[in-house]
């Protein structure tokens, strides 16, 4: 299997991971986590008070969204761009 063909495998599973939930479950609710533990601390302990409120809070869920998105894009980019500049460092010194 030539490099071509891998990273075209590669691709189509993670195509398929990303988009397989939304097709298994159908009705699910795809709520963040920090929702989830707002709602378990509130049945828990009903008189719970956060310990600080957030400084700025975005104006809907999808520019919240999109900051999350934004900020892993960024960080992949990053770590991304490392993982090749030592890849590219390390072959060449080996010439």
């Amino acid at each position: 299997m030539s490099t071509a063909q891998k990273n075209i495998f590669l691709l189509l599973i993670v195509i398929l991971l990303a988009v397989a939930p939304f097709f298994l479950h159908r009705s699910a609710e795809f709520a963040g986590a920090d929702d989830q533990a707002e709602e378990t601390i509130t049945q828990i302990r009903p008189d719970y008070e956060p310990w600080f409120k957030p400084v700025w809070e975005p104006p809907s869920g999808e520019v919240e969204s999109f900051l999350f998105a934004a900020q892993a894009a960024i960080g992949s980019g990053i770590v991304c761009y490392f993982l090749g500049y030592s890849k590219g460092k390390k072959q060449r010194e080996q010439k």
